[in-house]
């Protein structure tokens, strides 16, 4: 494993990125506190997103509108509008590609950069460079943060020290004394459950993790990532093994008007069949079909057998068989709050093996051709025109196009 002896990595995280893109695009916004809901309503809904503005006068994400509005009186709230942020990401990426070649696309709003030896010599001016570039070609209310490292994990780190708008160098040598002030929460991979498991080690500071020794943080994460984690503390590039796709799911807040069983089904049958289709798309079989419903208190989960598949058909299917259950399970008068569907334990279609009573079905070979040939047709056109049953979204739209944080969606994501 490799030390570095100086910084090697740039990390890039743009600052409030969908609120800073709807303030950006809408000259009405500019200086005001910023919220991003799910859709418009100022009632039964929380806030995804904010700028910082509001974000100083303690609107968090997560938080109710109704909370947010207390906290923030004069905040603006907006409908997330996904098509435009994926439009703003391609156009940054572009921009940020004339000054340096992107390495790793983390998400949305973040991306990781090799630095070249003149940047590693002068790294002030590479970020002065990307900072003007994103100033005169797109405006002055999307700004990012950029950190610099001997690695990844450090670089993101080193972009979340000065925000908004700042650039934070970490080198070999800073190390640990810049830091040892940072909450322990604020580092890469320790989320509510590992802080919880560190506290209950007595490590409860930065300065108690930094003491730690390899084989205990493997042991706390139960896994290598607790290893990879100390190393990549100290400054050593850190490889960390590729991820492999898990699964194919979306997920929906639902307007309060549409949180009845039979409306919820409909945003559930349509997110289902978008479900599919990227399945499809990337070539993968599903074995398993899932199903989670969030209720006010209350929660509901449910999975199925699918054997294989990726046509709507069997997808549809398994949702119906599962909606049929919860409403069995729960009162008449359960109101849905939110819905995810997922097919997942899934496979290459090229590792596909036979199956008499699954891929060998003439049925089945049937859906697969039909639903080939809806996809091209809808693919051709660029929207949906051929569906397999009813295609009405629910209000507010971008369904199965919602905001992203982790991953960055694809145009037909709002087809």
């Amino acid at each position: 494993m490799r030390k570095p002896d100086t910084i090697e990595r740039l990390f890039l995280d743009f600052d409030g990125f969908f609120a800073g893109v709807e303030e950006q695009a809408r000259p009405r916004l500019r200086g005001m506190p910023i919220g991003v809901t799910p859709f418009n309503t100022n009632t039964g809904t929380c806030v995804i997103a904010a700028n910082h503005r509001a974000k100083l006068k303690g609107v968090k994400t997560g938080m109710s509108v109704v909370d947010a509005r207390r906290a923030c009186p004069n905040i603006e709230l907006v409908a997330q509008s996904p098509d435009l942020y994926e439009r703003a990401h391609r156009k940054l990426c572009l921009l940020v590609e004339q000054e340096i070649p992107i390495d790793v696309i983390c998400s949305i709003d973040e991306m990781c950069c090799r630095l070249e030896p003149k940047d590693i010599a002068n790294p002030q001016a590479l970020s002065d460079r990307i900072k003007r570039r994103i100033r005169e070609n797109i405006g002055d209310y999307i700004t990012c943060s950029i950190g610099m490292a001997p690695n990844l994990q450090l670089a993101k780190i080193a972009a979340d020290m000065n925000k908004p708008d700042g650039l934070t160098i970490l080198r070999p040598e800073d190390l640990p004394d810049r830091l040892l002030t940072l909450p322990i929460s604020a580092l890469p991979g320790i989320g509510g459950r590992m802080k919880n498991r560190l506290m209950d080690a007595n490590i409860n500071t930065v300065e108690a993790l930094w003491r730690t020794q390899p084989k205990q943080l493997r042991a706390l994460w139960g896994n290598v990532t607790g290893e990879r984690f100390w190393y990549a503390l100290r400054g050593y590039d850190v490889q960390a093994e590729q991820t492999q796709r898990a699964m194919f799911g979306h997920g929906r807040v639902l307007p309060p008007e549409w949180r009845d069983f039979d409306n919820a089904f409909n945003a559930a049958r349509l997110l289902t069949i978008k479900a599919a289709r990227r399945l499809r798309g990337e070539a993968y079989l599903a074995n398993t079909f899932g199903l989670w419903l969030r209720l006010k208190d209350d929660r509901w989960f449910g999975e199925t057998h699918v054997g294989g598949a990726n046509d709507d058909q069997a997808a549809v299917k398994a949702l119906t068989t599962l909606w049929q259950k919860a409403k069995a399970d729960l009162p008449p008068s359960s109101r849905i709050k939110r819905l995810n569907v997922a097919l997942y334990h899934i496979r290459p279609v090229s590792a596909q093996q036979f199956d008499m009573f699954n891929q060998d079905d003439p049925m089945r070979r049937k859906w697969s051709s039909v639903c080939a040939a809806i996809d091209a047709v809808n693919k051709n056109n660029a929207k949906t025109l051929v569906s397999m049953g009813p295609w009405t979204p629910p209000p507010g739209g971008y369904a199965g196009g919602k905001i992203a944080f982790g991953r960055v969606p694809e145009m037909e994501d709002f087809w």
